[in-house]
């Protein structure tokens, strides 16, 4: 589903003053400046919603009057008794269905969970959070982290699910690659960014992490 990235407008200008534009900074809304204040704002929030399906940014689809995050919380308001929500993913916006309903929409799907997260083994599960946690970071210190050697093939799966990605080289011998989770990673795990990232400490108190000591230094 397409994720839309909206930039807030901080600053509105003072009313009845025209603001100037720039080359290619086209605004799609002027067709609502003769409408009263209140029909603009419901012609706004149609045309954002909308867009969430088709339009690659939203910036430029109401005025530099308008306050988005107002916007988004009056949609959200609008979408309260429907089967889905507008939720911030990635850094954009997303339409998702509500968990409540993920059984029939499964019914529908013959048994198969529509745009759920890849099928990962707990090896993969467990490398990609230590990526999250860690990053950048390279084999050597997921395998530390892990306990146990982490593979070449564990890596290359997340790598085919798109969850990581190699960023870079460490400056160490070897020069081996850092790892580093991908937008995909937040989209699939329905993060805004990487700040909503639970503490660590409370995922090993609550067992959702489980993890053997090191048996050696793998420096």
């Amino acid at each position: 589903m397409p994720s839309m990235k909206a930039h807030r407008q901080d600053s509105a200008p003072p009313p009845n003053r025209r603001v100037p534009r720039r080359d290619g900074d086209l605004l799609f809304d002027a067709d609502l400046s003769d409408l009263p204040q209140a029909m603009r704002w419901r012609e706004w929030m149609g045309r954002v919603e909308a867009a969430i399906f088709a339009a690659p940014a939203l910036t430029k689809l109401v005025g530099r009057d308008c306050n988005f995050d107002d916007l988004i919380c009056d949609i959200r308001e609008d979408l309260r008794a429907r089967p889905y929500d507008l939720v911030l993913v990635a850094g954009g916006y997303q339409l998702r269905t509500k968990p409540r309903y993920a059984d029939a929409i499964r019914v529908l799907n013959n048994g198969a969970h529509a745009a759920g997260p890849p099928a990962l083994t707990p090896t993969e599960l467990l490398t990609v959070t230590a990526i999250a946690y860690l990053q950048p970071a390279t084999r050597a210190e997921l395998s530390q982290f892990a306990g146990r050697e982490i593979s070449r093939d564990v890596i290359g799966a997340l790598k085919r699910h798109r969850l990581i990605d190699a960023a870079l080289r460490a400056p160490e011998p070897g020069a081996p690659f850092a790892y580093v989770t991908t937008r995909k990673f937040l989209e699939v795990f329905g993060l805004a960014s990487l700040r909503d990232l639970p503490d660590i400490e409370r995922l090993e108190d609550e067992g959702l992490l489980e993890r053997p000591q090191p048996e050696a230094d793998l420096d």
